[in-house]
């Protein structure tokens, strides 16, 4: 007698994971629909002139981003990369125009990033040595760096620089912008070593848990000063290109950048509890901020409610990556 063997029944199927979908998918989403509106709000805004405009401006904040990230990969934050900016940038200009005669772009980007990478290791062992929350610190370097720019020049702009030094701002490359060529390796370099780097992984191991990599054998504290050594760096570099393109280095130079770059940050999907998170997802977040900024002034919204709208969507992204975070414990 031939006997059957039962087949089990299919099981169920999942029902759609819509918190996990938008994790992954939301904020390009968000952004393709930003761009749809304004589209349709104003048919300049897709020219090639505004795109260009557009890939411009996120690219000065966009690369302080991708130091961001690997920041808040660690837990930390920085607030002081707008005054930091602004700093490098001013005393890079100043030494230029003062003892070069305006003539001497290498020597201001040299002064930039010097100044920018050792206002990091200073932020950095600050937070290591210390044990003072970055928080706190970085609070504190926005003050100083910001006092420091005013007394430099006594509160006013230095301009007077050469053709060359300007085409660091205004120059291309093949037709694009050099800001935005500097953002794209800058972008590129961040995501290759976070993503496939052992410095990266440790990032994440520090972020995900400090004890842990710790007792695994990682020296946290100098992974944790290395990455405010990156955000200083870059935002020295940043400055360097903000003052090229502006024609000048003014002490007011990145007002509220660190808004828009931990906006850009946390938007892009990194967590702000640290351990989770990438320099893509800062990428596209940075184009969501720059395309509302643009957006939003073409169809002659105030900079007040700029700012306003702009807080709200960091809070919401906030509250959405509390609520995410605290679903995947139950899980």
């Amino acid at each position: 007698m031939a006997t059957t063997v039962a087949t089990p029944a299919p099981a169920a199927q999942r029902s759609f994971d819509i918190v996990g979908f938008l994790e992954k998918y939301g904020t390009v989403m968000f952004l393709l629909a930003l761009v749809v509106f304004f589209s349709v709000q104003n048919e300049r805004f897709l020219s090639g002139r505004n795109i260009t405009n557009i890939l411009t401006e996120v690219s000065i904040y966009g690369i302080i981003a991708v130091g961001m990230t690997y920041v808040i990969l660690t837990g930390g934050v920085d607030l002081a990369v707008g005054s930091l900016l602004a700093f490098a940038s001013l005393a890079g200009a100043y030494v230029v125009v003062n003892y070069f005669g305006g003539d001497g772009w290498f020597a201001a980007l040299a002064i930039s990033l010097l100044i920018g990478t050792l206002a990091g290791y200073v932020h950095g062992k600050t937070v290591t040595m210390l044990n003072v929350p970055p928080f706190i610190v970085t609070l504190g370097g926005m003050t100083i760096w910001r006092g420091a720019t005013l007394i430099l020049n006594d509160g006013g702009p230095i301009s007077g620089f050469d053709e060359a030094y300007r085409w660091w701002g205004r120059g291309d490359i093949a037709g694009v912008p050099v800001p935005v060529v500097a953002f794209l390796v800058v972008a590129v370099a961040g995501y290759i070593v976070q993503r496939y780097t052992r410095y990266g992984r440790q990032v994440f191991a520090v972020g995900g848990n400090p004890e842990a990599a710790r007792l695994s054998g990682l020296n946290v504290k100098a992974i944790l000063v290395s990455v405010y050594v990156m955000i200083g760096f870059l935002s020295g570099l940043s400055g360097f290109l903000l003052s090229a393109r502006l024609g000048s280095a003014e002490a007011v130079a990145g007002v509220s950048y660190e808004l828009r770059v931990i906006a850009s940050v946390v938007i892009g999907g990194t967590s702000l509890f640290g351990g989770l998170g990438g320099v893509g997802g800062t990428i596209v977040g940075a184009l969501l901020i720059g395309v509302l900024i643009n957006g939003l002034v073409m169809i002659n919204v105030s900079a007040y409610y700029q700012q306003v709208i702009i807080g709200v969507i960091i809070i919401m992204a906030v509250a959405f990556d509390t609520y995410a975070k605290s679903r995947r414990g139950r899980k």
